[in-house]
């Protein structure tokens, strides 16, 4: 089996549940844009290791297939997405909410402006949270083109930006004392 297809060398990609559009369609940003936020999420998973916040990274990278999923489905396809498989549910929002609150609760966040880089994970997680923000970025545009997104999506990507904000605090261990010098 080959892992190339040669229908793309034209140019263009095709969607969940059928028909082609262009790479550069807005589609294929929002989606590529998770795509590229899984990868980062995988690389600080790889970092942390085995445990607990290894296997939060890894539930992340799961439900963001849902999200590449519901990006990526054909617009006259998309009564075939099942919640929690191919369609971002409010369900999967609150999640996200409920996992921030606990962790800020046990670990508040800084108040100031946080320069990325304490150790490799808290950089790593910073990265996904940038190419998290471009996602939801690009997920707006689409939506501003005319096209329908699920306004889930939208709030997921939002949500999921704050809590990698979080997931680097956390990484990245307390604060260095600062120096009055």
């Amino acid at each position: 089996m080959r892992i190339y297809t040669k229908e793309g060398d034209d140019g263009t990609t095709g969607l969940l549940h059928g028909t082609r559009v262009s790479k550069s369609d807005p589609a294929t940003r929002a989606y590529g844009g998770v795509d590229e936020t899984v990868s980062a999420l995988g690389l600080a998973r790889a970092l942390l290791g085995e445990g607990e916040p290894a296997s939060r990274i890894l539930d992340l990278q799961r439900e963001l297939f849902v999200v590449g999923a519901d990006l990526s489905a054909n617009p006259e396809q998309r009564s075939k997405l099942q919640p929690g498989v191919s369609l971002v549910t409010a369900g999967m929002v609150e999640r996200l909410e409920a996992l921030m609150d606990r962790l800020v609760e046990a670990n508040p966040v800084p108040k100031e402006f946080v320069v990325p880089g304490a150790n490799l994970t808290s950089a790593a997680l910073d990265v996904a949270r940038s190419f998290a923000r471009r996602a939801e970025r690009d997920a707006v545009g689409l939506r501003d083109a005319g096209r329908e997104v699920n306004p889930e999506v939208l709030r997921y990507l939002n949500r999921l930006s704050d809590l990698l904000f979080v997931l680097a605090r956390e990484a990245a261990g307390a604060p260095e004392p600062r120096s009055r010098g």
